[in-house]
């Protein structure tokens, strides 16, 4: 199905930017919640699959880049072929729904003076068939709609858009369904934990030997236990058990990579 074109009624149009690779098996999904917009980029980090093909042929504009391991500056690049005065991040595995839609569009439809610079949006994971209501995931608040110019991506993994302004907080969540095996998402978290070590040992961090332990055994009470993670069931537990299992990964890679240096 074709998107339809939108055309805006007032000066401010609003763009989304989604990141893709190997998207095959969401991307309909995704560009055709984003509809609304005035204008669809996909930023591919050369996708082998037919993800380009299906965001071409809905009408998305595409444009090419190597991802390098770097999430801001993939993002900072959409940020750049935007066109809007409104920018909306969203994930190839997340969609918007009609009342989130409702809600976004205002701010970058109207004549008036923007009272924000950017909002702060939710967003409801599903994982393992279930949507997860407690845990770390329920608390996740995500600054994915802003003015552009207003700041910019920074962070290589677990970016952040770091904007001038006052910021406000939508009421609907993106929504944000884990099609991905378990053993895939284990391999994404191995991925994401060498990037984010690598950032560390960058920036000179380092962990003691106690934080190995302590910090995984401490998220995962607080995920579980003090965010009412068990009252998600086996798929609370599971999320739980991996999100320490994340925090592990970083901690141990980074002593591993501190000892390599000076060895």
């Amino acid at each position: 199905m074709a998107l339809a074109k939108v055309q805006p009624c007032f000066k401010l149009v609003l763009s989304v930017v989604i990141l893709t690779k190997n998207s095959v098996v969401r991307i309909g999904k995704c560009l055709d919640s984003v509809r609304f917009a005035d204008e669809i980029i996909v930023i591919d980090d050369y996708s082998t699959d037919k993800t380009v093909k299906i965001a071409k042929k809905r009408g998305a504009k595409v444009f090419k880049r190597r991802l390098k391991g770097d999430f801001s500056a993939q993002r900072n690049f959409g940020l750049k072929k935007a066109k809007g005065d409104w920018v909306l991040f969203v994930d190839s595995d997340e969609r918007i729904s009609a009342a989130s839609a409702a809600e976004i569009q205002p701010p970058a439809t109207s004549h008036q003076p923007p009272v924000f610079s950017g909002f702060f949006i939710k967003r409801k994971d599903k994982f393992l068939g279930k949507w997860l209501k407690h845990g770390e995931t329920a608390s996740v608040r995500l600054l994915r709609l802003a003015k552009k110019g207003s700041g910019k991506w920074e962070g290589r993994v677990h970016e952040v858009w770091k904007i001038k302004g006052k910021i406000g907080k939508l009421k609907n969540p993106i929504l944000h369904d884990h099609t991905i095996s378990v053993s895939s998402f284990i391999k994404r978290l191995d991925c994401y934990s060498t990037l984010r070590t690598k950032e560390l040992f960058k920036k000179g961090i380092k962990e003691g030997f106690w934080k190995v332990f302590v910090y995984p055994l401490a998220k995962f009470f607080l995920n579980y236990f003090w965010r009412f993670g068990f009252l998600d069931g086996y798929p609370g537990l599971v999320m739980a058990l991996l999100m320490s299992y994340h925090s592990l990964l970083v901690r141990t890679k980074l002593r591993a990579l501190w000892k390599k240096k000076y060895l």
